[in-house]
């Protein structure tokens, strides 16, 4: 599988691991040169710049990438970079990090995958402490935020 991966931190750093050790084909976009420290014997590819950038998008291979994820920092970074990956360059499979629980249930209602990382961290807690078997992420997806 080839994937491209957005966000060089320490979820996206540690996806390109497994992924690669796998033996996918993984290329990580980050705008920090910095950020690659963290991919220790990796034998994907790093592309330096904005995945918000077709070009930059290209040169990481997202015109022949089974997948897309976004894992940076910034919800809107994410949302912004799944929808060209999925609408122009038609990669087949995306999903998009969100920490913004209102978010991610308005960005899924518009058929944008999404994984709102708050709501699973914030439902195994809440099971944690009360002592409740924990159960599949998308248990933790549904919650409804008013």
């Amino acid at each position: 599988m080839r994937v491209v991966i957005l966000g060089c931190g320490r979820m996206g750093s540690v996806m390109a691991k497994q992924l690669s050790d796998e033996g996918h084909d993984v290329t990580v976009i980050d705008q920090d040169p910095n950020a690659f420290r963290r991919l220790k014997d990796f034998n994907g590819k790093m592309v330096l710049g904005n995945g918000l950038d077709p070009d930059v998008l290209k040169r990481a291979g997202i015109e022949d990438a089974d997948s897309f994820v976004a894992v940076t920092n910034g919800d809107n970074r994410n949302i912004t970079s799944v929808q060209i990956a999925k609408e122009i360059f038609n990669v087949p499979k995306v999903l998009a990090r969100i920490y913004d629980p209102m978010r991610a249930s308005a960005y899924e209602e518009l058929g944008i995958p999404t994984l709102c990382t708050t709501m699973i961290g914030a439902g195994l807690m809440v099971d944690f402490l009360l002592g409740k078997e924990w159960g599949e992420v998308s248990r933790y997806c549904d919650f409804q935020v008013d």
